[in-house]
Parts: structure tokens; sequence; C-alpha cells
């Protein structure tokens, strides 16, 4: 009987908990509020730009045989993923200025909807960070062993792709190392890692000015033709795999707990880094598809060889190089993403609580960061990309689902809560935002369903095994 009341109570409960849970906690568990705006809005660039526009462009671009291409049509597709992500970041904006605490959508859930789809959140955001981590490497192997060519050193397929790629491959080995290196940096402190951030985020943006600048010349408004040739199927299924060039804005929520003043500076820069990064994407692809035939893009680092073939080799050179930037950044922040989601989790008790624990010299969760930085090694090593991007969408759209109708849900259960940043023209922003994320999820092919499904299951079993047993909830 009262295994049932704790139960009935454990939405209030919830809310209670992670309310006050930045106060509440012992010394121990505390993350140390280092990060100014400006951090904030560098982790948010920093982990926006980089795979999608460096990378997946081409792909989504060209199309391959299990999805149309959007040729030029690109450009409506950065912009339909665009306005999908600005619904969601608005939900977002409000819970993390209620909520200031590490977690991101799963503390959003726990607040709202309850224990179980908290931990269904968090399953899922351990799925976009971890696989999406490994893309960016991946992403960044490509870069790396581009600008290699460039100057006459050329490594071995052997060592470059994945089993699985096709291209006779037996361990991606840049993409292992640059893992590991991000590993021992967010080891070493969340500040130190936002300055180096904020550096790399300075370089990139310069590089993508620059390909904007030398590619606006050079645009052909014939290559725009036809602009949909694979009609509005082709946008949409863009769309689908573009969308993860947007998926870093949710990281700077889950710093929220090391924000020096969280509820004025989350909102700023969630809206503002995504409003930014949509209009570069919008440009780069408008550039991109004007520079070069659809047919020609080359799918594994289309920004510097669109400036090659147009006769600008240096300048190919130097975009190749500032892409390796951007992309370092983005691997970063989303490694901290998935260790904050793990810290969180394993302080409510649902995960072991040897992922919480602090390490007494740099102050960051250290188990976590070891764990992440070989999972992600271990995944850039041996899959390939574009299977695991299609399963970093699918888990990412489904915690926006899940934080667009947490927020709704939220208004109607505690209206009086404060809100310092208040959702505008509700209930249409978290209804549009719920429908957007799960049509666009209804584009992912029908194998990434499955392996989505598989992976929600064995959610579901550990959480039954430990994580309902082990939960701070059921022991107050």
């Amino acid at each position: 009987m009262m295994r049932k009341r704790v139960m009935s109570r454990s939405v209030f409960r919830t809310k209670l908990l992670l309310s006050h849970q930045s106060t509440e906690h012992s010394h121990e568990l505390r993350l140390k509020r280092d990060l100014s705006l400006w951090h904030l809005v560098a982790l948010g660039i920093g982990a926006i730009i980089g795979t999608g526009v460096f990378v997946l462009i081409g792909t989504a671009t060209v199309g391959n045989s299990h999805r149309p291409g959007a040729g030029p049509g690109i450009i409506l597709s950065f912009l339909c993923s665009g306005l999908v992500c600005a619904l969601a970041a608005l939900c977002y904006a409000e819970f993390a200025s209620m909520i200031p605490v590490a977690g991101s959508a799963y503390s959003y859930t726990y607040a709202t909807l309850g224990e179980l789809v908290a931990w269904l959140a968090g399953w899922n955001l351990i799925l976009e960070y971890g696989v999406a981590s490994s893309v960016v490497a991946i992403g960044w192997s490509g870069y790396f062993v581009n600008v290699l060519k460039l100057v006459g050193i050329e490594l071995p397929d052997l060592l470059t792709h994945a089993p699985e790629s096709g291209q006779g491959g037996l361990i991606n080995l840049p993409a292992v190392a640059i893992s590991l290196v991000m590993t021992g940096l967010l080891l070493v402190g969340t500040r130190r890692s936002a300055q180096v951030t904020g550096v790399i985020v300075a370089v990139k943006l310069v590089v993508i000015f620059f390909f904007l600048a030398i590619g606006a010349g050079e645009v052909n408004p014939g290559n725009w033709m036809p602009f949909l040739p694979n009609g509005l199927s082709g946008v949409g299924a863009a769309a689908a795999i573009v969308f993860f060039a947007y998926v870093g804005f949710d990281a700077v929520s889950t710093a929220a707990e090391e924000a020096r003043n969280p509820q004025r500076d989350l909102p700023r820069a969630i809206l503002g880094s995504l409003g930014l990064c949509t209009i570069i994407y919008i440009a780069v692809a408008a550039v991109l598809t004007g520079l070069v035939p659809v047919a020609e893009i080359d799918v594994h680092a289309p920004v510097a060889e669109a400036l090659n073939r147009v006769g600008y080799r240096w300048g190919a050179a130097l975009v190749a190089v500032g892409a390796l930037a951007g992309i370092t950044s983005v691997l970063l922040v989303m490694m901290l993403g998935q260790i904050r989601i793990f810290f969180a989790m394993s302080r409510d008790g649902l995960l072991s609580p040897r992922l919480g624990a602090i390490h007494s010299r740099f102050q960051t969760p250290s188990l976590a960061t070891i764990l992440t930085g070989s999972g992600v090694a271990l995944l850039a090593g041996f899959v390939p990309i574009g299977e695991a991007a299609d399963m970093t969408n699918i888990g990412t759209l489904f915690a926006f689902c899940l934080v667009c109708v947490g927020v709704l849900w939220l208004r109607v259960t505690r209206p009086e809560h404060p809100r310092p940043f208040r959702l505008p023209w509700m209930p249409w922003i978290p209804l549009l935002g719920t429908l957007s994320c799960f049509g666009l999820m209804l584009f992912l092919p029908s194998i990434t369903w499955i392996r989505f499904g598989v992976w929600t299951l064995i959610g579901l079993l550990v959480y039954a095994f430990y994580g309902h047993r082990h939960s701070r909830l059921n022991h107050l």
C-alpha cells in the first residue's frame, strides 16, 4: 500500500526534488558554476556548427540508395530542420530557466512526467550524445585524412575506415585518437574545455565566412536547377538527416548546473546560438550547391572540395583545416553532454553512483568521462557514419517530443511556478514542436526504427532490474 502511495505521488515529488537539486546535494555532488553567457554561447555554437555543415550536407544533398537527395532544395531542408529545432528550443529555454540543473531533457521530464518517462528520455539522450560523438569523430577523421593528402601524406584505408564501411577498413584510427584526446581534455575541467571551445568557435566561423566570401563570387545559378530534383520527399528525407546539424543546441542545457546565472543566460544562449547557426547553414547550402552541380558534390569533404573544384586549392586547404577545428569543438561539447547525462542519472540513483563521483582535483565526473570517451572511441573506430547518424537523430527527436509535452503539462499542473523565461503562444508552440519532431522521425529509414525499438526495450529492462530499485525517489 505504501509502495502505491509513493508511486501515485511521484510526479509531484520529483518536481520538488529537481527544483532544489542544485542546492540540496552535498558538496561532493555539485559542479562548479564557472560558465558565463559567452562560455554557454560558445558551447552552443561549438556543438551545432561542425559535422552537419562540413560533412552530412554532402550526403543529404546527393542522396544514396536508402534515401533521395534534396539537391539545391537542401536550403529548404536546413530551414525545415531549423524551424523544428526552434520550436523545441523554446520549450528547452523555459525549462532551463526553471530547472537550472544538469541533465537536459532527462531532468525536465523527471520534473513533469515522472521517473519512467524521464528514464526513457535519459536513455535516449545517451543514444543521442554517445552515438553523435562517434559520428562527429568519424567526420573529423575524414577531414584529417583529406588535410594529410593535401600535404602529400596518405594513410592506408585499412586504418581510416570502419570494417563495415565497404572500403576495406579495419579500424578508423584517427577517429579513435581524437576521441581519446577529447576525453583527456574533458577530464581536466569544464571551464578549460569551454575556453578551448571558444577559440575553436572563432576559428571555424572565420573559415565559414571565408568560404561564403570566396564562393559567392563563383556561384553559377544554373547549378540550382532543378531546385527540387526529388520533390518534397527529397527535402523531407534530407531534413531528417541534416537535423543532426542542429542537435547540439541542447548541450547548452546539460551545462546548466555550471552556469553562473542560468535563469538569465541559458535561454539567451540556446536561442541565440540556434538562430545564428540556422542563418549560417542556409548560406553555406546556397553557396555550395551554386558552386558545384549536385551530382559532383563530394560527400566526404563537400565544402573544401567545392572550392578545390573551382580553382581555389589553397582555399580548400584552409577550409579543411577550419573544418577540423569546427568538428573538434562539436566532439568536445557532445561528449560533455553525454558525461552530464550520466552524472544526472547517477545522482538520482538510476545508474551506478560511481558515475556521479567527482574527481578531487579536477572537480569533474571522472569515471563518467572515462566511460564516455572509451565508448565513443570504440563506436568511432568500428561503426559506419551513416547508420550512426540516423540512430542519433531518432533518439534526439524522441527526447525533443518529450520536452515539448513536458512543458505543456507543467503549464497545466503548475501554472504558478516562477518562469524567468516564459514560452510565448501557448499551447501552439509545444504542440507544433511535438508534431514536427515526430514528423521528421517518420522520414528516417525503417531499419532505424527497428534499432530504436531494440534500444528502448533494453533501456526498459535496465530500468526494471536496476534503476527502479535504486532510485532516490523510492527512498524518500
